[in-house]
């Protein structure tokens, strides 16, 4: 019963987290300063969220002593948990710059924002998917994409940093873009924690630092 509960909680608490990542982008890409500031305002429902689940991780482990699989599940709940506060936090971050952004005018340099952002969705979609249907093909796939993420990042900063030499006056506006595509970044790096996480939770395979060695696998 309680690893049922367990499932029920982290499953709704993806969700949440799924749609706060969606509105920070929207917010962003719109410049849209309402939608972002009702982002920032219910950060703490997250939070508390958060805490909840890992105590009830640690009762469990404390009062059942779980072995095999359920231990597994236990162990990666934790480690999911703990990625989706920090996409939350993210995703807040996102939208306290866009707030800042929606103020000023629009830099007109050509940053593709909008893409990386639709792909970073994607991975977090795609892995909190391999979560809920327990499919490790669909985790592996989360892993394939991250390089493209790390790849558009990169982009980012060496376009970012050419439009500041050559329209020093959006100064800020571009270090607040250039956030963005950084946590953007992280939150594609959260995504790939959580599907090789639940590829331990079905196969008890740790891929971290290794994925190459297990994609032919899928």
């Amino acid at each position: 019963m309680e690893i049922e509960n367990l499932k029920k909680r982290i499953l709704a608490l993806s969700a949440t987290v799924e749609d706060i990542v969606y509105k920070a982008v929207q917010s962003l890409t719109e410049r849209n300063s309402a939608l972002a500031e009702s982002i920032v305002k219910n950060d703490l429902d997250i939070d508390k969220t958060e805490v909840a689940i890992e105590e009830e991780c640690l009762k469990v482990l404390a009062l059942h002593q779980p072995v095999a699989i359920d231990l597994r599940f236990i162990i990666a709940i934790l480690k999911i948990n703990s990625d989706l506060e920090r996409m939350g936090d993210l995703a807040v971050n996102i939208a306290e710059r866009a707030m800042f952004l929606a103020t000023r005018e629009k830099p007109d340099i050509p940053l593709d924002l909008p893409l990386m952002a639709e792909k970073t969705k994607a991975m977090m979609k795609k892995s909190l998917d391999s979560l809920m249907k327990q499919d490790a093909k669909l985790a592996y796939e989360v892993l394939e994409a991250d390089d493209e993420i790390d790849a558009m990042n990169r982009e980012m900063y060496g376009a970012i940093q050419d439009a500041i030499r050559r329209k020093p006056e959006h100064l800020e506006s571009l270090i607040h873009l250039l956030s963005c595509s950084r946590h953007l970044e992280r939150i594609a790096d959260h995504a790939t924690n959580i599907a090789e996480d639940v590829i331990y939770m079905i196969d008890g395979v740790i891929v971290r630092h290794h994925a190459e060695d297990y994609r032919s696998q899928t």
